[in-house]
């Protein structure tokens, strides 16, 4: 830009990791120009997590909303006009969402990601870092990519996860003491990347065995409820179920209080992450360099490749970058041993 902007505008609806994955953008814009104005369009659960985060104006939108929450959007932004738009989503629903923000350089990805007519809402692209096998690395790092056609550099990320006072209060009663702490966080939004129950009994066992203390949680859905009462049941130790009980701003701390969290590729893998916490993350339907934990893939179980031979029928050289493995078998790949490894790995580090 020419010169410093006065007001920029976000546009990431979802998911959970992904918006984690914004946070330090928001840090690196507000780091450069103290002053600038952010408003960020976000999802409904997304808000519930990162409410009260410093110097940011959220507009919520509701994802189910369709037409609806396009002209919604329209009447809470009308007359209003910004210096830069952060187009950070390519479905072709934020593609539509963003006709109805004006602003005059409106950024989007490079034309190696866009898709969905992403390319017609847009003015300003990212750099484009393609390479046939990788072309930029981390989720992460493409969308810290957003402040450099404004004329920051890329830089570290820096989360600062706004966890609340209220929501470290609930995470002491539940966890109050300073015993190690397994969390498992057994589900991900897509049931093909959930790894066997009663293969994390047997990790929940290992880690019970060694004199952590085991904790479930998750959502209240029906799949993540069964996915509980199944571990619960084929645990020969006890657990602590916290499956249901908390809530997207009580998450955060939850994770923050845990010593190591288990989870496949989920929003607590990125949480987890984003709040210090260390990570034994489960992959085999995607691949950890694009969308593993961030800091540390020390811990994380890979069986990606093995995934791309056995299902695909391909050496995971041929795959495009950002190609899921979500089939059926994908995560039998992952061995109790090899978590179980891991998990010792981590807890003596």
């Amino acid at each position: 830009m020419q010169s410093v902007p006065r007001s920029i505008c976000l546009l990431r609806l979802s998911a959970l990791g992904d918006v984690t994955h914004v946070l330090p953008v928001v840090n690196a814009l507000r780091a450069a120009w103290p002053e600038v104005a952010i408003t960020w369009v976000i999802g409904k659960p997304e808000h519930k997590m990162l409410e009260g985060l410093p110097g940011v104006e959220f507009i919520v939108v509701d994802k189910a909303s369709g037409w609806s929450g396009l002209a919604e959007l329209r009447r809470q932004l009308a007359g209003r006009r910004f210096d830069a738009l952060l187009l950070m989503q390519l479905a072709l629903r934020a593609n539509l969402l963003s006709s109805a923000i004006h602003a005059d350089m409106r950024i989007g990805y490079d034309r190696a990601r866009a898709k969905e007519l992403h390319g017609l809402f847009v003015n300003h692209r990212i750099p484009a870092r393609t390479s046939s096998t990788e072309p930029d690395g981390h989720v992460l790092d493409v969308l810290a990519s957003f402040v450099e056609p404004l004329g920051l550099p890329r830089a570290a990320p820096v989360w600062n996860f706004p966890v609340s006072d209220d929501a470290r209060a609930w995470a002491a009663e539940q966890l109050p003491d300073t015993q190690p702490t397994l969390l498992v966080s057994p589900c991900s939004s897509h049931a093909l990347r959930n790894w066997l129950p009663e293969r994390y009994a047997a990790v929940a066992d290992h880690a019970a065995a060694r004199g952590h203390r085991v904790v479930l949680c998750g959502g209240r859905s029906n799949m993540e409820r069964r996915m509980a009462d199944v571990i619960l049941t084929t645990m020969k130790r006890s657990a602590l179920d916290l499956t249901g009980k908390d809530t997207l701003k009580q998450l955060p701390a939850l994770l923050e209080r845990a010593s190591i969290v288990l989870s496949p590729d989920s929003g607590p893998v990125h949480i987890a992450n984003a709040v210090g916490t260390r990570v034994i993350g489960l992959y085999a339907c995607t691949d950890p360099r694009r969308s593993g934990p961030y800091s540390d893939l020390r811990w994380t179980v890979d069986r990606y490749a093995e995934a791309s031979e056995k299902l695909l029928g391909k050496p995971v050289f041929e795959l495009r970058w950002g190609t899921k493995i979500e089939r059926a078998g994908a995560m039998e790949l992952i061995g109790v041993d090899a978590v179980i490894d891991a998990f010792d790995r981590c807890a003596g580090h």
